[in-house]
């Protein structure tokens, strides 16, 4: 008797419609825990992909940025208003007409919001002298030519031929030296 009753009861136990639910009730509770587990190890991997390849997005930035100025600079070099054109016998890229340079200093306010820059500065490196900026009574005895003057806040440079016509006894000859174009502008 005793064994016909706990097979009853296993009998019991195992159709008992209650217990049916409350495994598939842990079924799906397992199956939505996993889920979850899933979903958030595919965004973890995400993120970890996203911030290896948008690590360098700051530094390519500024590369960017500094590329950018430099081709201002020579832009600026070759611009009408800097430029040798054809004074010096042939076309020269990089190549800038101090005489030129000093009349547009004088005039640079006709030119105010022309260039998108806040400095423009020009500086002879050779050959070597005292520094001393340029003005119409000094010229062309002098090394620092400042055409536009405000605030510096990122400054770039590049190297240029600081060409003018000079003469030796009556003779009139092409006097070409190194100098350098310095442009600072506002980064924002």
């Amino acid at each position: 008797m005793v064994a016909k009753r706990k097979s009853q009861k296993l009998k019991i136990l195992t159709t008992s419609p209650k217990l049916g639910q409350r495994k598939a009730q842990l079924k799906i509770q397992q199956m939505a825990f996993m889920l979850i587990a899933v979903t958030l190890f595919f965004v973890l991997v995400g993120m970890f992909i996203f911030s290896i390849q948008f690590a360098g997005l700051k530094s390519s930035a500024a590369v960017l940025d500094e590329k950018n100025a430099m081709l201002l600079v020579t832009k600026l070099a070759n611009s009408p208003e800097f430029s040798c054109g054809e004074a010096f016998k042939n076309k020269r890229t990089n190549c800038i007409d101090s005489d030129k340079v000093m009349i547009l200093k004088e005039n640079i306010n006709k030119y105010r919001n022309f260039w998108d820059v806040e400095n423009i500065e020009i500086r002879k490196i050779y050959p070597i002298s005292e520094e001393k900026e340029c003005s119409l009574e000094n010229y062309p005895d002098c090394n620092i030519i400042k055409i536009r003057e405000g605030s510096i806040t990122s400054e770039f440079s590049n190297f240029v031929s600081l060409c003018r016509k000079a003469s030796i006894e009556g003779e009139v000859y092409d006097k070409c030296e190194l100098a350098k174009l310095i442009v600072s502008f506002d980064g924002n």
